[in-house]
């Protein structure tokens, strides 16, 4: 990609960014922090989430929840 090409892409990028309302640029924040993965995930991967997770899932079922 050339610089000119990249300076386009941002600069069109930023400006539908601006353009947006403001509530609109929250809400879209917002779907996009619930959407992320958890802590265990992110930090360690799947096998420690798979670990983590099955614990988690056992101690409710031997409390009776």
């Amino acid at each position: 990609m050339k610089t000119n090409d990249y300076v386009k892409y941002m600069t069109q990028t930023i400006v539908k960014y601006a353009d947006q309302p403001k509530d609109e640029r929250k809400r879209q924040r917002l779907e996009r922090k619930q959407t992320k993965a958890s802590f265990w995930y992110r930090w360690f991967g799947i096998l420690p989430y798979i670990v983590y997770s099955e614990v988690k899932r056992r101690k409710m079922k031997d409390s009776g929840l």
